[in-house]
């Protein structure tokens, strides 16, 4: 265990320094936080990688979207998607206090008790029911407190749209997740990896509307899902949004 704690301190330093490394380069060539205008130097391979994404979103992510909407009553879906929000509890607190915000610290605090001990691990979010709203933060949110630019746009494969910034951060939030340590450490790889799955299934069935609707209206898919996402990172960024209504959303699977 000491081995394991040790290597993924050492991994943990390294992709710290590929995110400073990174981020300079991003800060040199931002342009959307100062006119507002999407650096996109890599747009026919996000246009290509889109593309593929969306044949396998068609072919496996949605349907069994689809399917999981159709069988999981409303009700068992929030318990599902609240449970694994709570899970996230660990990784927002340590990026609330990155980024110096220590009453937002202490809120997700307060909610990762109140929800852990009262709501049953999470399934009910008693905490927002009682006026402590959730909060989402990454370490890309906090690298953009810290006067990060976004930097290139870039599109993921199989996971989706994103920045120089904000890929950066979430390899950071996905190796520093004190849940994923430990998980590792004790063997129990695959209860991390379900965690994953579990993650991915219950955005998809969440976003079904939302890319529906970009897909029927946009004139053009591409700059529309571009423009949703710097859209939403922005809101986040700015404390505007709460989870789940900061401008329009799409898909962002940033658990490793």
């Amino acid at each position: 265990m000491h081995f394991q704690v040790q290597k993924y301190g050492f991994q943990s330093l390294l992709l710290t320094s590929l995110v400073l490394a990174l981020s300079a380069c991003g800060g040199m060539s931002d342009k959307y936080q100062s006119s507002g205008e999407i650096n996109d130097p890599f747009e026919k391979m996000n246009r290509t990688t889109l593309a593929v994404n969306d044949a396998v979103d068609k072919a496996v992510l949605e349907p069994v979207a689809r399917g999981y909407r159709a069988v999981t009553p409303s009700g068992i879906r929030t318990a599902f998607g609240n449970f694994l929000n709570n899970l996230k509890s660990p990784v927002v607190i340590g990026n609330q206090v990155l980024q110096g915000d220590m009453q937002g610290a202490g809120n997700a605090t307060a909610r990762m008790v109140i929800n852990t001990l009262a709501g049953f691990g999470g399934i009910l979010d008693l905490a927002d029911a009682g006026g402590i709203e959730d909060e989402p933060e990454d370490f890309g949110q906090t690298l953009a407190v810290w006067g990060v630019g976004d930097g290139a746009y870039v599109v993921l494969p199989f996971m989706g749209p994103s920045s120089v910034r904000d890929t950066a951060g979430m390899f950071v939030d996905g190796y520093a997740d004190p849940l994923r340590i430990y998980l590792f450490n004790v063997d129990k790889k695959g209860w991390h990896y379900g965690r994953i799955g579990g993650t991915v299934l219950s955005e998809r069935e969440r976003l079904l509307d939302v890319i529906d609707d970009l897909r029927r209206n946009s004139f053009d898919y591409y700059a529309a899902m571009r423009s949703a996402y710097y859209q939403n990172r922005q809101a986040l960024i700015n404390d505007s949004g709460k989870a789940g209504n900061a401008a329009i959303e799409i898909p962002e699977y940033d658990d490793f």
